[in-house]
């Protein structure tokens, strides 16, 4: 048995897509799971819960972490740690070997490439908590309570990925024949994980035992796109004149007090303001495959 903890999220449905490839019994675990193949199993728990998680990985040889919380750092403080202490003790009460899936707020302000070894210096309060649920899991991990990994991802796009930036500034934006926007550079350097190779990496790395106790960075594309090249692709893929519209700080900051969501963006707009490239070479290495190009995955994107 492998399961979702987190299911029907982003990732969480395209990892539901190619966990057939390795396994016949998968369990969809949210508040309201739902079927991604006809064969899963569904299970309803809150995670807030050490009862409802322990019943839900009762049985499971993997768990994948793929639960996400409401864009609120109030909601991050109080509850990413009960999440993680309820999951990391289900996983070892029943010997569960256990994936999480993060992001890459806990680097911080980052010079150069981001890359597995990078260490953690959080330069925001969603930083913070990030970095103290890893070191979490990283503990157990070197202290041989359970086997883990963390598997990282750059900010996502891709086919249906409603809550994404590129979906919010640029795709809706064009279907709708209105003007790209574009967070702080447009200039600067911004990568992004397709949302199926994510998928894709999650499923392979669950499945190969020598990936464990080690931390990943999911499959991602090498090219050095910046926000303005995005936009241009994405324009000549929609049949639209090329124009952006730059949003600063201050005017995130405005829009922030009708879209509850930005207010809570602002102090990550560093990553918009600075290069922000994304490193996945060790999985690439270590598998021998690629991400997709940015232009084949910005037309899947639009479609």
């Amino acid at each position: 048995m492998q399961t979702i903890l987190g299911a029907n999220g982003a990732i969480a449905t395209q990892l539901s897509k190619y966990l057939p490839a390795y396994t016949t019994q998968i369990r969809q675990v949210s508040r309201n799971p739902k079927k991604v193949n006809a064969t899963d199993e569904l299970v309803s728990a809150d995670f807030l819960s050490y009862e409802q998680t322990e019943k839900a990985v009762a049985g499971s040889e993997v768990v994948y972490f793929l639960a996400g919380l409401k864009y609120d750092i109030k909601v991050w403080q109080r509850d990413w740690p009960m999440l993680m202490r309820n999951v990391i003790d289900a996983c070892k009460k029943h010997n569960a070997k256990l994936v999480f899936f993060d992001n890459v707020y806990p680097y911080g302000f980052v010079k150069g490439p981001m890359t597995e070894e990078t260490p953690f210096n959080p330069i925001s309060k969603k930083g913070e908590v990030r970095a103290k649920v890893d070191t979490m899991l990283l503990d157990e991990i070197k202290a041989k309570n359970l086997n883990g990994m963390i598997v990282r991802a750059a900010d996502f796009y891709g086919p249906n990925v409603l809550l994404s930036l590129p979906h919010t500034l640029v795709t809706e934006k064009l279907k709708a024949k209105k003007t790209s926007q574009w967070f702080g550079n447009a200039k600067a350097v911004h990568s992004f994980t397709y949302t199926p190779d994510a998928g894709k990496c999650v499923a392979l790395l669950g499945n190969t035992p020598s990936a464990f106790n080690q931390t990943w960075h999911a499959l991602t594309s090498n090219q050095k796109i910046t926000g303005e090249a995005y936009v241009k692709i994405a324009c000549e893929l929609a049949n639209r004149p090329y124009k952006i519209q730059p949003l600063s700080k201050g005017m995130v900051k405005v829009i922030g007090l009708f879209v509850p969501v930005l207010k809570e963006f602002g102090e990550m707009m560093y990553q918009y303001e600075n290069d922000y490239f994304f490193d996945s070479s060790k999985f690439e290495k270590a598998f021998n495959l690629t991400a997709i190009s940015y232009r084949a995955g910005i037309a899947e994107t639009l479609k």
